[in-house]
């Protein structure tokens, strides 16, 4: 594998790290249609964790099979599949070396009753990431929970394991629980400080929501207002966002979110690129549609973060 420059520069901004964790990186980062060019479009599927599985595969019902997830993946040219132990497990001997892969090791499901306190609860390792030949692990946290210092505590230990092991991380940030109200978890305040607080615990590629123009802390609002910080359209504020995580020296990815059209997903995604966003990561987006739909969206996506 012949890494480009453009990716050599990206590892370049990881200082720290040993062999293994950069040659992982940019197993990612070299694989798929958008090889070589720094960005990455990943397919998670924890949903069936966070949401049960007739919410999640019911729409498309070949997605209750977890060979689906890994062959829409590599068909598509994607950079790497997301997704918890079990199903990766369910796919591993089948795909192995197909495309990278990310442990998810952390999850919540629908079923719990914390509000304030949202958490999750541990689900995969860094032995069996490495096990199933995994490039990453993958861990939420939810900044703003009443359990988020908890949460970083676990993703601190992990992170260094995986490290140690030459395993890449990956954090979703996710603010939710605490004060922060419901338009709160996506104020651009809030999501630019969780995307910081990801790539200070040692994140290299970092998850967040689309961030809309609400401001929820008014200290906060003070300063956005005071030093003038443009955050009107999507792309002005996926730019906050990208300079929040040390001016850009971190991979940040955002999701696709709940489902929508494809003409409203598509202007939402050419919005992140002009914003300079390193990619997306899209799940129920994809893999709900109909296996042809859902390789054409993938490539109109990926052809968008290609500048076509």
């Amino acid at each position: 594998m012949k890494i480009t420059r453009n990716i050599k520069n990206i590892l370049n901004n990881y200082e720290s790290d040993n062999p293994g964790v950069k040659a992982n990186l940019a197993r990612i980062l070299m694989s798929g249609k958008l090889a070589g060019t720094g960005k990455l479009v990943i397919l998670p599927v924890d949903q069936g964790f966070e949401h049960g599985p007739a919410r999640s595969f019911a729409k498309n019902t070949s997605g209750y099979d977890p060979h689906y997830h890994f062959k829409l993946a590599i068909d598509s040219g994607l950079s790497a599949f997301a997704a918890p132990l079990g199903m990766l497990e369910a796919g591993a001997d089948t795909f192995a070396g197909q495309i990278p892969l990310i442990m998810k090791v952390n999850s919540s499901n629908s079923l719990s009753r914390e509000k304030e306190a949202p958490s999750q609860a541990i689900t995969g390792s860094v032995s069996e990431a490495i096990r199933l030949g995994c490039s990453a692990v993958g861990f939420t946290i939810y900044p703003g929970s009443d359990a988020a210092l908890d949460m970083i505590t676990e993703i601190q230990e992990i992170a260094l394991e995986a490290k140690d092991a030459g395993l890449a991380v990956v954090i979703w940030s996710y603010p939710r629980g605490g004060g922060i109200s419901k338009d709160g978890e996506t104020a651009i305040d809030i999501v630019s400080y969780a995307a910081h607080m990801a790539a200070l615990v040692g994140a290299h590629i970092i998850k967040v929501k689309p961030p809309t123009s609400v401001i929820e802390l008014d200290d906060a609002k003070k300063v956005y207002v005071s030093e003038n910080i443009p955050i009107d359209t999507l792309s002005e504020r996926i730019k906050h966002v990208v300079q929040s995580c040390f001016q850009g020296k971190r991979l940040v990815v955002f999701s696709g979110g709940s489902s929508k059209d494809k003409e409203s997903l598509l202007k939402e995604v050419k919005e992140l690129y002009l914003g300079g966003a390193s990619g997306s990561i899209i799940g129920r987006n994809s893999f709900q549609r109909p296996y042809d739909e859902a390789l054409y969206l993938l490539k109109q996506i990926t052809n968008i973060y290609r500048g076509k």
